[in-house]
């Protein structure tokens, strides 16, 4: 039996991450709900085929954070698993990765802290931004204002559009050749959660 391809300076298994990143299309940030909520919420969005689970919580004591991260990587193996901020708890949470923003921990530093085993995304607003971010190595790019300045071209890192992105609208990204968003109120505030991702990750493929 042979084995699988590498990626340079990875092993098999995080070479198995950037493979499942650079195929995912859909990318659901949970809200600041109660940690139960936050659970129903995020395995509704597996169950609708989202390819990535980021645990975003901006009042959860740390304590409480960990252990709702936790719970999550236990739910979570259909999709990739990423944790908002915090390069400690996405370490101690087996998490599969850790989303930086312009105000947290730098790239090089999380990935001394986290190693080649996390997948580190950065958020970026222009062309430069999203450039240092993958000069400095991001595996992958959170691009904003999408609807103001839409990123074209995916080809160094995978790229996943936010800002306002629902079913009303997602088609504008396709219409460009954008296949990848990230979105929090159109899974988190629909009716049925499960189906609405259903339908998102559908139209993102067509």
């Amino acid at each position: 039996m042979t084995s699988p391809p590498r990626t340079p300076g990875r092993s098999p298994g995080e070479a198995g991450r950037v493979a499942r990143l650079g195929l995912a299309k859909l990318y659901v940030v949970t809200p600041d709900l109660p940690p139960d909520r936050v659970v129903d919420l995020a395995t509704a969005a597996v169950r609708g085929g989202a390819d990535i689970i980021q645990l975003r919580h901006k009042t959860l004591p740390r304590g409480e954070l960990l252990t709702l991260a936790r719970r999550l990587r236990e739910l979570i193996r259909a999709a990739l698993f990423v944790v908002n901020d915090h390069v400690d708890i996405a370490v101690l949470s087996g998490a599969d990765g850790v989303h930086l923003g312009p105000d947290d921990l730098s790239i090089g530093a999380a990935r001394r802290v986290g190693g080649d085993r996390l997948l580190i995304g950065a958020s970026a607003s222009t062309a430069e931004t999203a450039r240092a971010a993958v000069a400095e190595g991001a595996d992958y790019i959170g691009c904003g204002a999408t609807f103001t300045t839409p990123v074209k071209g995916e080809k160094k890192v995978p790229v996943f559009a936010i800002g306002g992105i629902d079913e009303s609208n997602v088609q504008q990204l396709t219409a460009i050749g954008l296949h990848r968003a990230c979105v929090i109120r159109a899974v988190a505030e629909a009716r049925d959660p499960e189906q609405a991702t259903r339908r998102l990750r559908a139209m993102l493929t067509t």
